[in-house]
């Protein structure tokens, strides 16, 4: 986007943030590391032992804390944030509590260090500390038009890469996992993405972990291989799971996977604005309970996307959150038979006024391949 357009964008942004932060009774939000912080003003910190804070005072005027040798990669927007610069003999936490003034209920990001919020608590120990995410959860949890558009954009690059594996294209038989996995990323990146996130390259035995590693697994013909994988598009996610059989699959793996498909169906269908979080799950999770594998589904049904691969909303027993216009989020539900396989089917879904809308449009199968 232009200069303007984002300056326009993180104005609003931050306007929306101080309007959560009246309704949650929050004095100050103070962000550091993770992706709070480039939502709000375009910037994405280095995990550095050196301090980066957005402060931003719920009536005055936000400034970004940042080492002076990072200060060239900012983009500077008057409109939107101060800059305040530090040397490497300052105490930028000292600076951080000048520009917090009068603030007794601060809301710290997350994945801020310790160490700063140890150090902010000797010179502001009566204060009370919340997690940002009672302010951002609301901001970044309902995506616009804009963001709607770069998941569906990224969304289609992974199903690119998918129809590639579909197709053959990418050889399976005789090979690592690892180099699968390499070229899956490779293929990402041919298809926009500036970052890949992770590539899973599961075969047979190794698909019933549901976060296996790829490594030196050869895979072999007759074997099912579980491929999840995505990354970063233009500052948005991508994600998406599809499973491959090598020569036909024997019924066991067969009959799992239709009620996998079913499965994953139900989940999609469950998203209708108003009803819960927790309803996703429920209805993914039935549909593997009644047929008899609801013990080897062992994982939520989904987890909110966007500019992180794992945010709010998530499709988990427990979250009455209601889904909204604008929620992004996975359906994924899987089997996972320990020693034997596993299997997995995802899709990014984005919340709307007219029904669930997958990103993700790759076939839905188990595809048979022979190589």
């Amino acid at each position: 986007m232009s200069t303007t357009t984002a300056e326009s964008t993180f104005r609003n942004r931050l306007d929306r943030a101080r309007k959560e932060m009246a309704r949650t009774n929050v004095d100050a939000l103070i962000l550091s590391l993770g992706h709070d912080l480039p939502y709000l003003t375009g910037y994405l910190a280095m995990p550095l032992e050196r301090l980066t804070m957005l402060v931003v005072p719920r009536d005055g005027e936000a400034s970004l804390i940042i080492p002076r040798l990072e200060a060239p990669r900012v983009t500077e927007m008057s409109s939107v944030f101060s800059l305040a610069t530090w040397n490497e003999t300052d105490d930028p936490v000292a600076l951080a509590h000048k520009l917090l003034g009068s603030a007794r209920t601060i809301a710290v990001g997350d994945q801020m260090w310790s160490r700063f919020l140890v150090d902010l608590l000797k010179f502001r120990p009566d204060a009370q500390y919340v997690r940002s995410v009672v302010v951002m959860e609301a901001l970044r949890s309902r995506k616009d038009a804009t963001e709607i558009a770069a998941l569906t954009a990224a969304g289609a690059a992974a199903d690119r890469v998918a129809a590639q594996l579909h197709a053959g294209e990418i050889p399976l038989v005789g090979r690592r996992e690892a180099q699968v996995s390499a070229e899956i990323s490779a293929r990402l990146i041919a298809e926009g993405h500036q970052v890949v996130n992770f590539a899973i390259v599961a075969a047979g035995e190794n698909a019933a972990s549901p976060h296996h590693h790829a490594g030196d697994r050869v895979i072999k013909h007759g074997e099912i291989v579980l491929c999840d994988f995505g990354g970063t598009m233009n500052d948005y996610c991508s994600d998406i799971t599809r499973c491959v059989h090598i020569g036909e699959p024997p019924s066991d793996i067969a009959e799992a996977y239709e009620v996998l498909f079913t499965s994953q169906a139900a989940g999609v269908a469950a998203g209708l604005i108003g009803s819960s979080c927790a309803g996703v799950d429920a209805a993914s999770r039935g549909v593997i309970d009644a047929a008899g594998y609801g013990e080897w589904f062992v994982h939520r049904t989904g987890h909110g996307i966007g500019m992180e691969a794992h945010e709010d909303p998530y499709m988990v027993a427990g979250n009455e959150t209601p889904i909204a216009v604008g929620h992004a989020y996975s359906v994924e539900p899987g089997i996972y038979i320990p020693g034997k396989w596993g299997m997995r089917l995802e899709d990014i879904v984005v919340a709307s006024e007219s029904g669930p809308m997958p990103v993700n449009h790759a076939n839905h199968q188990l595809v048979v391949l022979d190589r």
